[in-house]
């Protein structure tokens, strides 16, 4: 057995939101984008049930553009503006929306407040995975065969901290600790990170019930949301943004 001095050591970099990075820092790294409520689930929901790729985008305009240039049949505009549907917009951000009726072999173009801003930020990134509690497994395995630096950013809530976010940074560290043959070098966002988890990941309906995002959502009537969220490893599936196009990843660590 290897002693911890020789064995191999991962750089693991926390961001509470992404409000300081830019694209030019994020260029070349591995990057995983945690936006629990609600688009990380979304973007697994819809890539399960068959949407052929989501394609984020960080505003309502570019997401018209884009549009404008595909087939109408074939592609949908999801995405929310303070929780809500957008005018025009075929679907919200709405995980149950994203049914395979629905979106089975479509091209979803996605606009949110947080998420999809936060991954158009990494699209430069190595290898950028999108993950939440309904994939955290699929997301650790991944990060375990990469065996590499990587770095986690949190989508937050318009560039303020958001504490689900936060634990489900904790729970993929602490996962992976336990999981990998290699040492994770935590920074201080990191450490708190864990922290956060063992306090609040006891109960991760709970949690996100008590959150303050989670409260808007139930207040504006998307309640039955946050179950769906909070349901750990219920898609298996690891969406990943190859050029700038999100697909699904069907063996992870292939690419390494």
């Amino acid at each position: 057995m290897k002693s911890v001095q020789s064995k191999k050591q991962i750089q693991v970099t926390v961001h509470f939101t992404p409000a300081n990075l830019d694209e030019m820092q994020l260029k070349d790294k591995n990057i995983v984008i945690i936006d629990v409520l609600r688009a990380s689930t979304t973007i697994a929901m819809a890539l399960q049930n068959g949407a052929k790729e989501i394609i984020p985008v960080n505003s309502v305009e570019n997401a018209v553009k884009i549009s404008g240039s595909l087939y109408g049949d074939v592609t949908l505009r999801a995405g929310e503006r303070n929780a809500r549907m957008i005018e025009g917009f075929n679907l919200g951000n709405s995980p149950d929306e994203f049914t395979e009726e629905i979106v089975k072999g479509k091209s979803i173009i996605l606009m949110t407040t947080n998420g999809s801003v936060a991954i158009v930020k990494g699209k430069h990134a190595q290898n950028l995975v999108v993950a939440g509690f309904v994939n955290l497994t699929a997301v650790v395995d991944f990060l375990n065969k990469l065996d590499s630096d990587f770095v986690i950013i949190c989508a937050g809530k318009e560039n303020y901290f958001c504490l689900e976010d936060v634990v489900c940074a904790g729970r993929i560290i602490n996962k992976l600790a336990k999981e990998t043959d290699s040492v994770l070098l935590l920074d201080d966002a990191g450490e708190a990170s864990l922290t956060l988890d063992k306090v609040f990941g006891k109960s991760i309906l709970k949690t996100l019930k008590n959150s303050e995002h989670g409260k808007y959502l139930s207040e504006i009537g998307f309640a039955d949301d946050l179950k769906v969220c909070a349901a750990v490893d219920s898609i298996d599936v690891l969406p990943m943004l190859t050029g700038n196009v999100i697909r699904l990843q069907k063996n992870p660590g292939s690419s390494q």
